[in-house]
């Protein structure tokens, strides 16, 4: 369960039994059930992907209210939380259903070669009525389910024409007809049901036990029963059951079940590690930071549970398009049985050609062709390390026309270091750099600013003793200021010192803006640090930073390039002089430096004016803001982030720059996917149609061409399923 953004709110994501394949005239009937309920403010239902996503207010109802008005609609609920027993019960389901088909196949040879060697009439029918028993049977659930909830579907359609096949004397046809129908339906619940077990294959790299140390011994525990805070030890080639931090050891962990890194990656005290990735060397001891169903592996399995359930545009509207077109199916098959009869044409054939065009007409391949691309996609991704929030976001992706980075993070390495102390020279000469550095580690040890951490750090790599500081306060994207000892220490750039203490006199100031430039242009980030006292303000010194580049920052620009987009920018906070040493090194476009959150928000917005589908790539936290307003928001580093599992449209667990052009790639194969299929669906259905009303076709050929789309749609949308850019 997740709460949303208002206090009052939840959500609860309930899997049910998926009717037939389709159904979603039940889906509307159960989202009215649960709307009507008091308390549920949103609904959000598909027997076709079996997820019910449902917002209510906590305080007016509960999800085991929810669930019970779920099951008064007569409809399964699966227990999520038994992994393994909903995959062996959906392949269970499969394996009927491919018996089903078998038996079908079976009945209709049956009664064709009885027919043919003219056997015994009671042996054909009986292979007949096995074939639409049996071939009929999941077909008739599903019509029925839907017309009680007063609608109609397209299994209705296939049980209407293979008994009107019946009646007329055709009953291979209609044999034939159930056969291919029942085959092209499993075969479709095979191609997403992989695309499922292809993310749910993850949980499956997480053990079900941690060796936990306990008062100096090695304790076997089950990993839902091992506490925050807890020590547990992996040894060379073991899984690593939790999220922790290691706390003694070396090695190296081999991260690509979660994050799609390649290479293993090296591990030491104060790093992190990931549950379900795998110990490749050394023994690590490993403290705890969250628990089983917290942890990172279990987060990217739910998310894309949830985001398979959430469906793409071109799918909500060829779900609108389902109902009304089945009904014009239906229209049409009247007429031409009813407009031939009038101008006195022959029952039989008439009533044959009618069954021919309602098989020829249904849209069974439409209605299949966006689910088995854009879940094949989400599921691809989640192989990758790469999380989509939801179908649309991956046709999002298709259509990017300009990118805007964030820096720090983003496209450097976000691990900046302290590289040059310098203090301003005074009468006294009493400062000292490791006093200066003192002073502004006990004011920046209250900040979570890189700059801040950097500084810390370096203080602490120095051995320095540093004092308490008090009335900490921050100027977003400028610097800070609190109380040490006997005076206010301020740290800031230019506009600090230009906006927050532009009504005091600062002694010293103007050397040191000219330091900042001369630090700036050896492409070093330089903040001033002052000291405000009775006597007033006055410069004590300068502290300036770099970061590194990422490896591989430019090769990924160039990707991008190659993949159609037009116009790349970065977006930084810091000065204008170092953001263009970075775009230099990289090739970035455009730079937009010295910006505050709010004002990359503004930028963002021009930029969506200007090129309309926007991607923006932050790190989560501080780029919150603009990750929201961007048309795709891209969070890297989600493994361990929470803001970014939350803010972002499509999350990289891991910090590898290729998944950028990864993620729009995935995009645009899905969207030519999604051309190919509707245009195969599309153009069948044209192409009968078109031959039947002219001059006619045999309804076997008519239903090879139907089911034969389906399920060519299915298995060209699983191909996605292998994407790796």
């Amino acid at each position: 369960m997740a709460v949303t953004d208002s206090p009052s709110l939840s959500t609860c994501t309930v899997r049910i039994e998926r009717r037939g394949g389709r159904g979603e005239a039940g889906a509307r009937a159960l989202e009215r059930h649960l709307e009507a309920i008091s308390g549920v403010h949103d609904v959000d239902v598909s027997f076709r992907t079996g997820n019910v996503r449902i917002t209510y207010d906590g305080g007016t109802t509960s999800e085991d209210a929810i669930r019970d008005a779920v099951r008064d609609r007569e409809v399964s609920i699966q227990d999520d939380s038994d992994t393994g027993t909903d995959d062996v019960r959906s392949r269970s389901a499969l394996r009927r259903e491919a018996v089903f088909v078998g038996l079908t196949l079976l009945g209709m040879a049956t009664g064709l070669v009885t027919g043919w060697l003219d056997g015994p009439q009671p042996l054909m029918w009986a292979g007949y009525g096995v074939a639409y028993a049996f071939g009929g049977w999941y077909g008739l659930k599903g019509a029925v389910e839907t017309l009680r909830h007063g609608a109609v579907d397209i299994d209705l359609l296939m049980i209407v024409a293979a008994l009107g096949a019946l009646s007329i004397g055709a009953p291979f046809e209609g044999a034939m007809l159930l056969f291919l129908f029942s085959l092209s339906n499993t075969l479709q619940h095979y191609a997403i049901g992989r695309s499922r077990r292809a993310i749910k294959s993850l949980v499956e790299m997480r053990p079900d036990e941690a060796q936990v140390l306990r008062d100096g011994e090695e304790v076997t525990v089950p990993i839902d029963e091992v506490a925050v805070g807890d020590v547990f030890v992996v040894r060379p080639g073991d899984k690593i059951p939790l999220d922790g931090v290691v706390t003694s050891g070396e090695g190296t962990v081999d991260q690509a079940s979660l994050t799609g890194e390649s290479v293993p990656v090296p591990r030491e005290p104060g790093d992190e590690v990931f549950g379900g990735t795998i110990n490749e060397s050394g023994s690590l001891e490993i403290e705890v930071s969250r628990q089983a169903h917290e942890s990172a592996i279990s987060r990217l399995i739910h998310m894309v549970e949830r985001a398979q359930s959430e469906k793409a545009p071109t799918q909500r509207l060829i779900d609108r398009f389902e109902q009304p077109y089945v009904l014009g199916v239906f229209a049409l098959t009247i007429a031409a049985i009813a407009i031939p009869l009038t101008l006195g044409g022959e029952f039989t054939s008439t009533f044959y050609r009618a069954m021919t065009l309602m098989v020829a007409a249904s849209p069974c391949a439409v209605i299949i062709s966006t689910p088995a691309a854009v879940l094949s996609a989400i599921a691809s991704g989640g192989r990758q390390g790469v999380l989509f929030k939801g179908g649309e976001h991956v046709e999002a992706a298709a259509n990017i026309d300009a990118v805007a980075f964030d820096k720090t993070g983003t496209l450097t390495q976000g691990d900046t270091q302290l590289t040059d102390v310098s203090i301003r020279e005074t009468a006294d000469g009493v400062l000292t750099e490791d006093g200066l550095l003192s002073l502004a580690a006990a004011v920046q040890a209250r900040s979570e600013h890189h700059l801040a951490r950097a500084t810390v750090t370096a203080a602490e790599d120095r051995s320095l003793g540093v004092p308490d500081a008090q009335r900490f306060q921050s100027a977003a994207g400028k610097g800070v200021r609190a109380d040490v000892e006997d005076s206010t220490i301020h740290i800031g750039n230019r506009s600090y010192f230009g906006t927050v203490l532009e009504e005091a006199s600062i002694e010293g100031l103007e050397p040191g803006l000219d330091r900042l430039q001369s630090l700036e242009s050896e492409g070093k980030t330089s903040v001033i640090v002052a000291r405000e006292d009775v006597d007033g303000v006055t410069v004590l010194g300068w502290l300036a930073f770099t970061d590194t580049v990422r490896p591989g920052a430019a090769e990924m620009i160039e990707d991008l390039r190659s993949l159609g987009v037009e116009h790349i920018v970065m977006l930084t906070g810091d000065n204008e002089r170092v953001a263009e040493r970075i775009a230099d090194e990289v090739g970035i476009d455009e730079v937009q430096a010295e910006l505050l959150p709010e004002e990359k928000v503004a930028t963002i917005e021009d930029l969506v004016d200007r090129h309309e589908n926007v991607a923006m790539v932050g790190d989560g936290v501080n780029d919150a803001p603009a990750l929201a307003t961007a048309t795709l928001g891209v969070a890297m580093g989600g493994a361990g982030t929470d803001v970014a599992l939350d803010t972002a449209d499509v999350v990289l667990m891991g910090d590898d720059l290729s998944k950028i052009p990864y993620v729009l790639g995935l995009g645009r194969k899905t969207r030519r996917t999604l051309t190919v299929n509707l245009a195969i669906a599309f153009g069948a259905i044209a192409l009968m149609v078109g031959t039947i009303l002219l001059r006619g076709i045999p309804l076997p050929l008519a239903v090879v061409g139907h089911e034969g789309s389906t399920v060519l749609v299915s298995l060209n949308g699983l191909r996605l399923l292998g994407f790796r850019g």
